[in-house]
């Protein structure tokens, strides 16, 4: 591609997108995720902040070592990106999680509204002027690759922002970010503001211009796209559009709307849109944020026909009310007919066709599972099979396992719920807990074995597929409380965290257990918790520091 047709995409959904309330991910999560952005093809994964926590920092090392290391096939690793605060303590942070990648980039940023400057920074512009010039020059010092974004750029004072930008370009930054922090311009403004900074800013051609926009007023998709328009090479984005408070830029609608509207805009992406399916699934399960049923591109509806207008023309010619086709973004239907005859070969070709590569003690766990959902139900569809692997294969790692559930419950009598958990230690764990429903009697079984202090804030039930039979999926939201984290004692002043969990069964009940558990053991693994058996975890709180 000629080099100003292309549009690199940078994605920050380990990153911005994880600073959405509830969608933190475990190390392990993060780097699966990762994993699926080389494959999906992005140019960039800012893998996270690494001075943020020692957690963060070690995931983004991880990533860098294992996604970002050079393939044996000569193919470009994606380039492996760190956050940093302009601070000298957040660069050093950045450069020790990022240096192992072959493709390494710091990424620091100060804010350069006037808002931002004098009640949050408390800095004047020339002091401002001064730590960007230093701070880039000193993320210089380690990497060759070095992006500089002006926080709240959008509500910037436009010469300012000039000024701000040549510094750091002479300081040595080689992409200039500028973020629309808050969602606050419009298209038309936003547009202005990158064609500004190109014809005013000395060196700016030089550089690789890329836009950030949130979408706190629902213009974040088109914000970028004008920027593009106006210049700009380099898109941020996130799968689903995950992020702070309204979100960003959706990975899915940018790419696709270059896409199919290449002859408009003639850009290009090396995004392989075939991946953008499953990756929604994938962060929709790991976060626990589940995708609107009219959300763009991969919502469960974005290819759904039921008006019988519609319906007539489709069946005459897909292209009345289609403008891409399913299959384009990995939203294939089912092309195999799965019941409880199929085979582990029928079972293993449509996992594959719908993207999933399995080895063979994971494709063994499937097909068990598969045998056990196919007793109960005709047919299997794809919905079926990728709640079924998000259950199984890709369920956070367990610190508490479900080993056994009976309810009783009723019009007469008060619902009970029994629960035996394995716990970390191997051992079996029993508690019986009367409740105001089923659920709330399992959930209070658990919190009396597993004790770990939590509220919960969102609970969220739907059918995957049709039918009496159908599978039923469930979405939990807790948040933490501060008191139970052993290793940090600064998380006493710390907003408490949240997680997000995820089950699936044809009996909702267990369905929900399962998915109580994932928020639970997510919060275990977070709290350093993983390894202490019931009775120690409940008085943690009340030990010392080194004792």
């Amino acid at each position: 591609m000629m080099a100003d047709q292309y549009v690199r995409i940078f994605d920050t959904t380990l990153r911005d997108g994880e600073q959405s309330p509830g969608a933190s991910m475990t190390s392990a999560e993060k780097l699966e995720v990762a994993r699926g952005l080389a494959r999906l093809g992005v140019d960039v994964i800012e893998a996270g902040f690494p001075a943020a926590s020692p957690d963060d920092l070690e995931a983004v090392r991880r990533i860098a070592v294992e996604v970002g290391a050079a393939g044996a096939d000569g193919t470009p690793p994606p380039v492996i990106c760190g956050l940093a605060r302009a601070t000298r303590g957040d660069i050093d942070k950045a450069w020790e999680a990022v240096q192992a990648a072959a493709r390494p980039r710091i990424h620091t940023f100060l804010a350069t509204s006037d808002i931002h400057m004098q009640h949050k920074l408390r800095m004047t512009r020339e002091e401002v002027l001064r730590a960007v010039a230093e701070q880039v020059a000193y993320a210089r010092r380690y990497c060759a690759d070095v992006e500089f974004s002006p926080e709240d750029a959008g509500r910037s004072d436009p010469s300012f922002l000039y000024q701000v930008l040549r510094v750091a370009i002479e300081a040595g930054a080689t992409t200039l970010n500028i973020p629309d922090t808050v969602g606050y311009t419009t298209p038309e403004e936003f547009g202005g503001l990158i064609a500004g900074i190109l014809a005013h800013t000395p060196g700016a051609r030089d550089c690789v211009i890329s836009v950030h926009c949130h979408d706190d007023l629902g213009m974040a998709t088109a914000n970028t796209l004008a920027g593009i328009q106006a210049g700009a090479r380099q898109a941020e984005v996130t799968i689903n559009g995950i992020g702070e408070r309204a979100g960003n830029t959706s990975l899915e609608e940018v790419v696709m709307a270059l896409h199919t509207r290449r002859p408009f805009f003639n850009l290009e992406t090396r995004i392989d849109t075939t991946q953008i399916g499953r990756m929604s699934k994938l962060v929709s399960n790991y976060t626990g944020i589940v995708v609107q049923p009219n959300k763009a591109i991969v919502g469960a509806n974005a290819f759904a026909h039921e008006a019988g207008i519609h319906q007539d023309g489709m069946l005459k010619n897909q292209m009345t009310y289609e403008i891409m086709r399913p299959e384009t973004v990995g939203m294939t239907q089912s092309r195999l007919v799965l019941g409880k005859h199929s085979g582990r070969h029928a079972l293993k070709v449509r996992l594959s066709e719908l993207g999933y590569d399995l080895n063979d003690a994971e494709l063994g766990q499937a097909f068990a599972r598969f045998k056990e959902l196919a007793d109960k139900k005709k047919t299997i569809t794809d919905a079926d099979l990728e709640a079924l692997l998000a259950d199984e294969i890709y369920r956070p790692r367990e610190v508490y396992a479900l080993d056994d559930l009976q309810v009783a419950c009723g019009t007469v009598g008060m619902p009970t719920a029994t629960v035996r958990l394995r716990g970390p230690d191997g051992g079996l764990h029993v508690r019986a807990a009367v409740g105001t429903g089923p659920v709330d009697a399992a959930y209070k079984a658990i919190d009396g074995i597993v004790r770990a202090p939590n509220m919960l804030l969102e609970f969220s039930v739907h059918a995957v597929t049709e039918g009496i039979d159908a599978l039923g999926e469930v979405t939990v939201r807790i948040q933490g409380s501060n008191g139970h984290h052993k290793l940090d004692a600064q998380r006493e002043t710390q907003t408490p965290r949240t997680f997000g969990g995820h089950g699936a069964d044809t009996d909702i009940i267990v369905a929900s257990v399962k998915a109580y558990l994932a928020a639970i053991n997510k919060l275990l693994v977070a709290g350093g918790l993983e390894g202490e058996p019931p009775e120690r975890a409940a008085v943690l709180e009340a030990v010392a520091p080194g004792d």
